[in-house]
């Protein structure tokens, strides 16, 4: 029958297999049968292919939208095309309460798939770019997926990532806190050294750190940070990421190798940030070895980069409170009493707080950040102020920042041990004086926790047996240095020798 009615029962889909099989140099008779059809119809099939019916075009059930779709169902798509097959559902079951139950739906789903493909709106069409060589950086800040400990230690921080365009190549660099200025200056600073130049232009989303999105102008630091490399800065359209997508797609590639890392590792804990990041700079470097010859190429096309950095801190003017802290971004941080009613200058980075006294630097603070749901943070450091408070020891029970002034866990059950045990001057009175110790014989760690050991059964040693007990190695060391008295014939003969010479020997 098949053979006597031309194209009976052959499918589009056997049309277009028998005709694949051919195109790969497969005969007729071997592609008729891989395709279930006779030979006959295989030559017929090449001889007029679009002759042949597509296939089956007759209902083999009755429609059961046939009495709402042409009359309700299309008119509310065309007012609202969005509309998804459950929502006109719903509104099916809330009008015909007896006619339409969830057995519909997926024809629903099918119908209206079909008629948005048909009869729908023109969708976005992405035009893929070709990237130009040298042309184009772009940044981008990521929240890594593996939760990272520093000494046991949570680290909660970012993942900043530039890439170049053309050859993929990539930096990534650990930043503290959140999408900031100095956090990208810092990174992409980084990124540019690595890279040995700069491209024509660098491109981020609608980041605050670098644009005013209120006035949609670029922010005064981060135009002079991309002047200084030379730089054109781009951004995308606000909530099209696709048009930053050389490194939005980077970033799910990044830390999936990052989590293929961390199992091969074993652990996820570092001894410090500089061992952190060199093993992320090891793992990029593996990255980078898959397109080392595309970045040899865009790397001759880059600038050359200037001689200096550009400044990657925020610069603001702190002054100092009479309890010799200081407040910066919501944090209050302590500095050495000395520094009391100063003005200081404050140099804002993404990790720390560089302090000068007019143009001459003081100290350095790791920066510090409220934790998540919290609104303020402090970052209090006992050496800061323990002579100042040894001089008023009762000062300590009811002071504000008491908690904090405790170096760590071990000093906190200290003190709740001598509150409970000794009488209350006397209590602030030991613990100002353990602090004190602990500072001045450099000795936190191995006094609190043996002070502890006793404490937790009711000792509380005295000044003198703490310093006989925990400090009797350094007391046997100053002791044992004898002081060296000098000749007196030196001074003799810097007394009765020539005047002048006398004069050019003390002022020499």
């Amino acid at each position: 029958l098949e053979n006597s009615v031309p194209g009976l029962h052959i499918t589009q889909r056997q049309e277009e297999l028998y005709m694949q099989h051919r195109q790969r140099g497969i005969t007729q008779e071997t592609a008729a049968a891989k395709t279930n059809i006779s030979v006959r119809s295989g030559r017929r099939i090449e001889k007029d292919p679009i002759h042949h019916p597509p296939g089956r075009h007759w209902r083999t059930r009755e429609d059961p939208l046939e009495a709402v779709w042409e009359r309700e169902l299309v008119a509310l798509l065309e007012r609202e095309p969005s509309l998804t097959g459950l929502t006109l559902l719903e509104y099916l079951q809330e009008h015909y309460p007896e006619h339409y139950d969830q057995r519909v739906l997926r024809t629903l789903q099918r119908r209206v798939k079909q008629w948005r493909a048909l009869s729908g709106p023109d969708k976005e069409v992405m035009f893929r770019q070709q990237a130009v060589i040298g042309q184009q950086g772009f940044s981008d800040f990521t929240h890594p997926d593996d939760a990272v400990t520093l000494a046991g230690q949570a680290f909660p921080h970012l993942l900043y990532q530039f890439r170049l365009a053309y050859s993929g190549w990539r930096s990534v660099t650990i930043v503290q806190g959140g999408e900031s200025y100095a956090a990208l200056a810092c990174g992409l600073q980084r990124a540019l050294q690595q890279a040995g130049g700069s491209p024509v232009e660098h491109r981020t989303d609608s980041l605050s750190a670098a644009r005013n999105n209120t006035q949609n102008i670029w922010t005064d630091a981060y135009r002079d940070l991309c002047d200084h490399y030379r730089m054109q800065p781009t951004r995308n359209n606000p909530g099209q990421s696709h048009e930053n997508g050389v490194v939005e797609c980077a970033n799910g590639s990044l830390k999936h190798r990052l989590s293929q890392q961390f199992k091969l590792r074993g652990s996820h804990d570092f001894e410090c940030i500089a061992a952190y990041q060199y093993w992320i700079d090891k793992t990029v470097a593996k990255l980078n070895q898959r397109v080392r010859s595309r970045f040899a190429d865009e790397q001759a096309a880059l600038s050359p980069l200037p001689d200096q950095p550009s400044v990657d801190y925020q610069v603001l003017s702190v002054r100092v409170t009479r309890s010799a802290t200081i407040e910066v971004r919501r944090v209050v941080y302590s500095v050495p009493s000395r520094l009391v009613g100063e003005r200081l200058q404050l140099r804002l980075h993404h990790d720390k707080l560089m302090l000068y006294v007019g143009q001459t630097y003081a100290l350095t603070l790791p920066r510090v950040y409220p934790k998540p749901g919290e609104q303020r943070a402090r970052r209090i450091d006992y050496k800061h102020v323990i002579r100042a408070l040894a001089s008023k020891p009762q000062a300590f029970r009811y002071s504000s920042l008491r908690d904090d002034l405790l170096p760590n866990e071990a000093y906190r059950q200290l003190w709740r041990c001598a509150d409970q045990h000794l009488e209350k001057r006397e209590a602030c009175k030991w613990m100002v004086t353990v602090l004190r110790l602990a500072f001045e014989y450099d000795c936190e760690t191995d006094l609190g926790e043996g002070l502890l050991a006793g404490a937790l059964l009711g000792e509380f040693p005295s000044i003198l047996a703490m310093q006989d007990r925990f400090l009797s190695h350094q007391t046997r060391e100053t002791e044992t240095r004898q002081p060296v008295q000098h000749s007196l014939k030196a001074y003799d003969e810097l007394l009765w020798t020539n005047p002048r010479n006398t004069f050019e020997a003390v002022y020499s």
